[in-house]
């Protein structure tokens, strides 16, 4: 089972992200965009994992749901990864605010995952939600200049109240994704 834990975001979210990449893709042929199904925060990617283990994944997340309140979450900016080089750029991205609730969340995912067997992300947390991922520079230059335009929109907030378990299916359209289970905070 290939699985991950992510906020979902909402629908008017959904909707303002869809209308950016509409006014950004402008014949970009090497880029494969996120469809509003696939519109997440991911807060902790498991990879592969036996289906015996989802159990122990469920349990943990009621532990750390429990720990939380209803906290607010902003999507602001845009930017790539790696940042800042138009012709290395994989990920296109629209930014989440790091806020002290949604970075406490996330040092408690990775504290509470190690403990049961999955090691910490190397890299710092960056929170984002993808909206393209590069597969080849062909038509790359006008998307990045018209996204740099939104380098400083605000996308809207909503109010996190949950966090959800997903099975992610790849296929040959782009990922899948099934809710496994889904815990509410405090």
């Amino acid at each position: 089972m290939r699985t991950f834990v992510a906020i979902d975001l909402a629908p008017d979210l959904k909707i303002n992200l869809e209308a950016l990449i509409r006014n950004i893709k402008k014949g970009a042929k090497g880029i494969k965009w996120t469809n509003s199904a696939g519109m997440h925060l991911t807060l902790k990617f498991l990879g592969d994992i036996p289906p015996e283990k989802a159990g122990d994944v469920i349990v943990l997340l009621k532990t750390i749901a429990e720990k939380h309140s209803t906290f607010p979450l902003q999507m602001k900016g845009t930017g790539t990864f790696p940042p800042g080089r138009k012709w290395g750029t994989r990920v296109i991205w629209a930014g989440i605010a790091e806020t002290p609730e949604l970075m406490v969340l996330h040092e408690g995912m990775e504290e509470g995952f190690e403990r049961i067997g999955f090691p910490r992300e190397g890299r710092p947390f960056h929170p984002h939600m993808t909206l393209g991922r590069v597969k080849s520079p062909d038509g790359l230059e006008p998307v990045l200049d018209e996204l740099e335009k939104y380098r400083e929109t605000d996308f809207g907030r909503m109010m996190v109240d949950r966090i959800r378990f997903f099975e992610s299916f790849l296929k040959p359209g782009g990922a899948d994704h099934s809710v496994l289970a889904e815990v509410e905070f405090r």
